[in-house]
């Protein structure tokens, strides 16, 4: 009875007819569907012909079949016609789905499901003729080639044509026997494919959709070279942008509007319930649109995760089965088979519907995210200014960021909200049917644990707050002094700021650590779960049991660990919901706000206008007394708009631009208009994208405009020309350089109207002369254009054709210059006071002459030691993204260096115990199991099992020795990641701080920020965690692996291969993985950089009209990110599928193997050993994603470890130096030849200077920006190491002495004060070295006592970010007052060129010459009357000293101080 056998009249009726049946019925309902889609014919291919020609020979063979049974066997018929109707029946079915084959073809459809089905059931309803014919020794060749031939059809159903660029694509199909492969000709639809490089996914077979083998061609590309941008796919047609978001946007307004038409019938207090309700339910709004598009797509995959839970609830039921059939000796072994092969199946069915929901989740939360980014956008470009200042620019990339992301975990989630409580139910439910009442303790736990893991949850998420808080405050810190690193070099005060981070940073992981202990106590609650539910000594324990119930529980921790983590997503999605629904709903700028009628007359009309910047607000501009708000410009003249600050001069320009509010009135625009702003908006593109914009290059009238902009010694001092990329917002350019480009972006419009906001405020008096005459004035570019300039210079006003007068947003006068003068109002009182002042600037501005004309190579100043010449362009090309740089220098696989400098600095005396706790914890567990079932095999005497109590105890210690182990190595592995991550940033921190100016001036802040938040972030979370589950999960298939061998040693023939086959599946993967992660962050941050700008520029961009241009900009930005998320997540998929089957294997060969061996082995055994097979598969893939996740975060490391190898300062101190506590006690400086300059290979900024200054000397520095000036100070506090010679202070050769014995001995006085967040003492003295009776004397002598003492915190008042909280002559008098309170015997001023108020100046001038009197003193002059009266004045030019004497000497030897002084009119 061991064989199962089938008759002969089954055979030849059940098996034929069933795939016969299923095609005729079917094929009808599938013609009409082919009917209804058609994508264009494809041509017939040589795999098409040898399947049409394999056809009619399978049918054929039916025909010679029926008529040798008719002529041969003509007897036997009478009793059975069956036998004469099954070949014929068979025929005519292989020569439908002939038929249907071709229909396929001609309709353009490349693989079906339907065909596949049928072949897959033709050829398992063969195999069982066969068998039987080979058995009875009858072979029948024709059964035997027609099997054959089936086969070869069941491989090839889904293949007519191959997804083929040309390039002859090769399709892997599984053969029974081996790898076949196939090309086709290359496909010839109707439609023909113009993309470079469509996805496989179209084109692919249902097998190869189901297994994600589309997929496999980009894993090999990516294992043989690492993948670039270029190998990806292109997005097919329905997850682009534009398809997604035209579809979306059309829904939205529909929303919108059925919300919006309610409100308009309403009074004004029902309008502002409407309003707070339309903000309420704006995030529903987007909910039901989002779920409109995305719905129906999003069901399919819910449909699949209901398959698959059926599937998975099966499996414990036939795991039943097996076990009873182990036990009943007398059943047939066929049923083993039957069951073990089931079990494989249903292994397999779940797996493959698990990652098609997946598949599904991903896509649609990939489009969710296009979408919502879409949207986003669009609306960025149409808010109107009221809503735009309640939303930051960080806000709005935070939505397109952080909102996006939450919005796409809910998608992927949201199903385990109502299917996890479900899921648990059945569990219990099935629990409660093999255990009975005992069920009972386990259902208990369950209900308790929840609430201790919610406790558990809440503390975390407030441990988690306050780790953010000192994060973000260590974050703060962390980016004051990178912005005054500076200062705190002058100062030697990186000490006492590396304490402060330091102190936060201990705050944070004290926090961390809280929490992660936490999360090890909750793990403990569930590994004691599963010994309760035992623990009945009522209890016969059965292998059945046993091991059933033990598959339920493994079948319960999911959802159960899931629920509360979908719950908390779905609340977070709900936050983000509402907050993009708010900003969606937020005003838009009314397209009446401007009316544009064809052109004649006059150009900008504003009739009885009343404008404001919001609804509510005041009007910022109104009539004047009794004259309405009238403008009217005729067409091509030059109007000026003129006014003290804030009188509405850049509202009227907004409001002929149509960004305000119009309260009444009406503005007329004719022809296009081009915008210059106040602030110059530079986009982070070439010089040339920035001047052009969006417009074709016409080379003549390009360089014309160049010309006219005076761009043109601009562009040869870039490194590229015009090619130069500027960095974002204009970072490498120069305010004057940034406004030129903004003017000469509008000059190159050509258009009909100019609104130029100041455009002349930010370049030097000559270089706006210039632009004046040859682009806005009468003979300029722009002569014959309408021309409304709003302007501060008073000698552009005379060739104005009319002047408007500003005050407090009313005209109150108008007309022609002399006009204006000749009525003596506001406008020609404005014209005397400004006349003096103003000529006085520009003769200053001629004395030190710019930096836009003379192309000076190493301007430098104190104050932003970022050299706008040559030694900040050459790092241009590094600068644009400089992230991006950085992400793409490392591909392949993560180096092992990483993981040893990550262990070393853990230190191996830690990780030896944790590996043994971990082997331990594995070894208690397989103890644990094996004494169950030893326990489960016990014959049962009289209803009950002996020892029962003595097995009890075992059990119960076991279990809880093994709870205690998981508890051990969970907190161990958290406090060695809090320890690695500990010591990696205080080097990254020591290491910042410790390098030279120079390294600051090149890395962007945003670089060492990103270190210092994300990646630490990284280190601190992400390594540990996927360290702990990786570990856990290997232990855990090791301890599997023994216990499948332990039952069926044979099984090593099979796990050893498979376990081959799996590394050789995960190294593909891994290098893929990697890589593809790289590209989608390289091609994220474009997104958020362009997102950035356009918030800015949004104002520039619509007064050009080019918000198209700018949203097709943004698809392509998020359709080239998403072309590398979607291999990304499908790289996931297609491991997961594959390892699955691998583990299924091994369930398959632990099962085949167990029914093998049943004569030998106990039920209790083998219950052991299958139960724990069916675990593999999930280990295995938890095993993949978080050595991925190691692998992906580790990269942190390397990161973070980069600064360690970067050129270091010389050491802060000297040990054992023999430097005299009161030194420098004179003060003399000597020069000898010194030479300096700021990078290797660029010429000397100081040529060979030998100078003697004495003791109590004034000493005063002058010369032209450039003259090399500053340079001297770098060199003094060795901010530079000399390039040749030394420089002696008090005899001792400084270079020999240690960095901060020198900077804290010798004190300056910087250009631009910087204040830190924190005290005003602590700003003044953050070692607290001085008593406070000293620090309140300073304070006097630096007239701030008054000031601070009304302060009601007095010196502990704390300064704002940047000291903003006090005024800018402020600030400088505490600088002034840190100077007082060091004394020392060298002071270096660099004087302010920031227009500190002449009061401010006076009084800093008096205290140095009285309380430095007995000091050394260098000035760095940049106005000449403030050393009229020192000792010695030293001229500078171009690094060499030109002349020295006394002012009064140097005067009369009518050199080049005489000719300064004549200039700035004081000789």
């Amino acid at each position: 009875g061991s064989i199962l056998y089938l008759t002969q009249c089954f055979q030849n009726t059940v098996l034929v007819w069933v795939p016969c049946i299923y095609l005729w019925l079917l094929a009808p309902f599938y013609c009409l569907h082919l009917y209804c889609h058609d994508r264009g014919r494809i041509l017939m291919s040589s795999l098409c012909t040898t399947k049409m020609v394999l056809g009619f020979l399978l049918a054929s063979f039916g025909f010679v079949e029926f008529f040798y049974i008719l002529l041969e066997r003509s007897q036997e018929i009478e009793q059975h016609m069956v036998f004469l109707l099954s070949p014929i029946i068979r025929s005519m079915t292989v020569i439908l789905a002939l038929c249907i084959i071709q229909l396929e073809r001609i309709r353009g459809c490349r693989s079906s499901i339907f065909l596949f089905l049928f072949w897959v059931l033709a050829v398992i309803c063969s195999l069982v003729p066969l068998r039987a014919k080979i058995q009875l020794f009858m072979a029948f060749a024709s059964l035997t080639i027609v099997l054959f031939i089936q086969v070869f059809f069941f491989q090839h159903s889904h293949t007519y044509k191959l997804p083929s660029n040309g390039l002859g694509n090769v399709l892997y199909i599984l053969k029974p026997i081996r790898w076949w492969r196939f090309t086709a000709k290359p496909q010839v639809t109707l439609k023909t494919n113009l993309l470079q490089n469509p996805c496989p996914v179209k084109d692919a077979s249902f097998l190869s959709k189901i297994l994600f083998w589309w997929f496999t061609g980009l894993v090999v590309k990516g294992y043989r070279t690492p993948l670039e941008a270029e190998d990806l796919w292109t997005l097919r047609e329905e997850d682009t942008s534009q398809k997604i978001i035209s579809e979306l946007q059309e829904e939205w307004t529909k929303a919108l509007a059925s919300g919006v038409a309610l409100g308009s019938r309403l009074q004004d207090q029902a309008q502002l319930l409407r309003k707070l309700q339309k903000e309420q339910s704006s995030g529903f709004f987007l909910l039901r649109t989002l779920a409109r598009n995305f719905g129906p797509y999003f069901l399919t995959g819910t449909l699949c995760i209901i398959f698959h839970d059926a599937f998975m609830f099966a499996i414990p039921q036939v795991l039943s089965l097996l076990l009873s059939f182990m036990r009943d000796e007398d059943a047939p072994l066929w049923k083993g088979y039957f069951y073990a092969t089931l079990m494989f199946l249903l292994s397999c069915l779940q797996s493959l519907f698990n990652h098609q929901y997946m598949y599904t989740c991903f896509t649609v939360g990939m489009r969710v995210k296009t979408a919502v980014m879409g949207l986003v956008y669009r609306k960025s470009l149409v808010i109107n200014s009221a809503a735009r200042r309640t939303c930051t620019v960080g806000e709005i990339v935070n939505l397109v960021s952080a909102d996006t992301q939450k919005l796409m975990d809910f998608v992927v989630y949201f199903n385990a909200v109502w299917l996890a409580p479900i899921e648990i139910a059945l569990c219990l439910f099935f629990l409660w049917q093999h255990l009975g009442p005992s069920a009972l303790a386990g259902i208990a736990t369950v209900i308790l644990i929840f609430p201790l893991n919610g406790f558990i949850a809440k503390k975390r998420s407030k441990l988690q707050e306050i780790q953010m808080k000192f994060m973000d405050g260590r974050i703060k810190l962390m980016n004051e002094i990178l912005n005054g690193i500076k200062i705190l070099k002058f100062y030697a005060w990186e000490k006492a700021f590396l304490e402060q981070v330091l102190g936060y940073r201990e705050k944070e992981l004290k926090a961390l650590k809280k929490s992660q202990i936490l999360y090890s106590i909750s793990i403990i609650a569930f590994a004691m779960f599963g010994v309760y539910v035992m623990l009945d000594d009522r209890n016969v324990l059965d292998a059945q049991k046993v091991f059933v119930s033990m598959a339920l529980i493994n079948i319960l921790k999911t959802p159960l660990s899931q629920l509360p983590f979908a719950i908390s997503t779905t609340m977070q999605a709900l936050v983000s919901l509402r907050r993009l629904g708010k900003y969606l709903c937020s005003e838009e700028l009314k397209v009446d706000n401007i009316s544009k009628p064809p052109l004649n007359g006059d150009d900008v009309i504003i009739d009885n206008g009343t404008f404001s910047w919001s609804a509510e607000g005041p009007p910022c501009l109104k009539r004047y007394e009794f004259h309405e708000l009238n403008v009217c410009v005729p067409r091509g003249s030059l109007v000026a708009v003129v006014g003290h600050v804030g009188s509405g001069k850049s509202s009227l320009l907004s409001a002929m631009l149509g960004e305000t509010e119009k309260r009444s009135g009406q503005v007329t625009v004719k022809g296009s208009v081009a915008y210059v702003p106040q602030q110059a908006w530079i986009q982070n593109a070439t010089v040339q994208d920035n001047i052009v914009f969006g417009r074709e290059k016409l080379k003549t009238w390009y360089h014309r405009v160049l010309e006219a902009c005076a761009l043109l010694p601009d562009l040869d001092i870039l490194p590229a020309g015009d090619a130069t990329e500027i960095g974002e917002k204009g970072l490498n350019l120069s305010g004057g350089q940034k406004q030129r480009v903004s003017l000469a972006r509008a000059v190159y419009r050509k258009a009909d109207v100019y609104l130029l906001d100041d455009p002349l405020s930010a370049v030097d008096a000559h270089v706006g002369q210039h632009i004046f005459d040859k682009v806005i004035g009468p003979k300029g570019v722009l002569g014959d254009k309408t021309r409304i300039l709003v302007t501060h210079g008073m000698s552009f006003l005379p060739q104005a054709d009319l002047i408007l007068v500003l005050v407090d947003g009313e005209i109150t006068e108008s007309g022609s210059y002399q006009e204006l003068l000749g009525r003596h109002g506001a406008f020609a009182e404005f014209i005397h006071t400004f006349a003096n002042t103003e000529r006085k600037e520009s003769s200053m501005q001629r004395g030190t002459n710019t930096i836009t004309q003379v192309g000076d190579t190493t301007n430098t100043n104190l104050q932003n030691m970022e050299p706008v010449s040559e030694t900040d362009q050459e790092q241009v090309p590094e600068d644009l993204g400089k992230l991006t740089e950085v992400d793409k220098a490392r591909t392949g696989r993560v180096r092992l260096e990483m993981y040893k400098k990550y262990f070393k600095t853990i230190g191996l005396a830690i990780i030896i115990p944790i590996v043994f706790l971990y082997a331990f914890q594995q070894g208690a567990s397989l103890a644990y199991n094996y004494w169950l079932s030893m326990w489960a095999d016990d014959p049962i005497v009289n209803g009950t099992q002996i020892d029962t109590d003595l097995k009890l105890t075992v059990f119960g210690a076991l279990g809880f020795v093994q709870g205690v182990a998981i508890f051990g190595t969970t907190v161990a592995i958290s406090i060695c990641g809090i320890i690695a991550s500990r010591h990696l940033h205080m080097d990254l921190l020591i290491n910042v701080l410790r390098s030279p100016m120079s390294f600051f001036e090149r890395t962007p802040s945003g670089n060492l920020l990103n270190r210092f938040a994300k990646e630490i972030d990284a280190i601190d979370c992400m390594v540990p965690d996927g360290l702990k589950m990786m570990l856990s999960y290997v232990f855990k298939l090791m301890e599997v692996c023994i216990i499948v061998l332990m039952a069926t040693p044979f099984a090593a023939v099979i796990i050893l291969p498979l376990a081959f086959l799996y590394a050789f599946v995960q190294s593909f993967y891994v290098a893929t993985s990697c890589q593809l992660r790289r590209l989608e962050a390289v091609s994220r941050s474009p997104i958020y950089t362009h997102f950035n700008e356009t918030v800015q520029g949004a104002s520039v961009i619509r007064a050009f009209g080019d918000q198209s241009r700018f949203i097709l900009q943004a698809n392509k930005r998020v359709d080239f990110n998403q072309t590398s998320y979607f291999p990304r997540f499908v790289a996931t998929r297609w491991l997961a599928v594959n390892l699955e089957f691998v583990g299924n294997g091994v369930v398959l060969a632990a099962a085949i193997l167990s029914v093998m061996g049943r004569s030998t082995l106990s039920p209790g055994i083998v219950g052991l050993a299958v139960s724990h097979s069916l675990q593999v598969t999930g280990i295995l893939s938890w095993i993949v994603r978080s050595w991925t996740d190691v692998e992906n975060n580790i990269v942190s490391v390397e990161r973070v470890n980069e600064y360690a190898e970067t050129v270091k300062e010389a050491s802060w101190t000297i040990d054992g130096s023999s430097l005299p506590s009161a030194w420098p006690h004179k003060g003399a400086i000597e020069f000898q030849d010194y030479g300096l300059q700021y990078r290797k290979g660029l010429e000397l900024a100081l040529k060979g200077i030998s100078l003697q200054i004495h003791e109590r000397e004034k000493v005063g520095i002058v010369g032209r920006t450039g003259a090399g000036k500053s340079s001297l100070a770098l060199g003094i506090f060795r901010i530079l190491e000399a390039a040749k010679g030394n420089i002696f202070i008090d005899g001792i050769n400084i270079a020999d002495i240690g960095l901060h014995d020198l900077r804290s001995r010798i004190t300056i006085i910087p250009q631009d004060p910087v204040l830190f967040s924190g005290s005003l003492r602590m700003n003044l003295d953050p070692f607290d070295t001085y008593t406070d009776e000293e620090v309140w004397s300073s304070l006097e002598l630096a007239h701030l006592k008054n000031f601070v003492s009304n302060l009601p915190d007095k010196l502990n008042h704390e300064c704002s970010e940047g000291g903003e909280n006090l005024s800018l002559g402020q600030r400088q008098l505490v600088c002034l007052a840190r100077a007082l309170l060091r004394k020392t015997k060298i002071l270096v001023l660099d004087e302010a060129t920031a227009a500190v108020d002449l009061e401010t100046d006076t009084l800093i001038q008096s205290t140095i010459r009285t309380q430095f009197e007995d000091c050394t003193v260098l000035t760095i002059a940049h106005r000449l009357n403030t050393i009229m009266d020192y000792t010695r004045v030293i001229v500078m030019d171009k690094g060499h000293i030109s002349e020295t004497d006394s002012p009064s000497n140097l005067l009369s030897q009518r050199g080049q101080f005489y000719r300064m002084c004549r200039e700035a009119g004081l000789a």
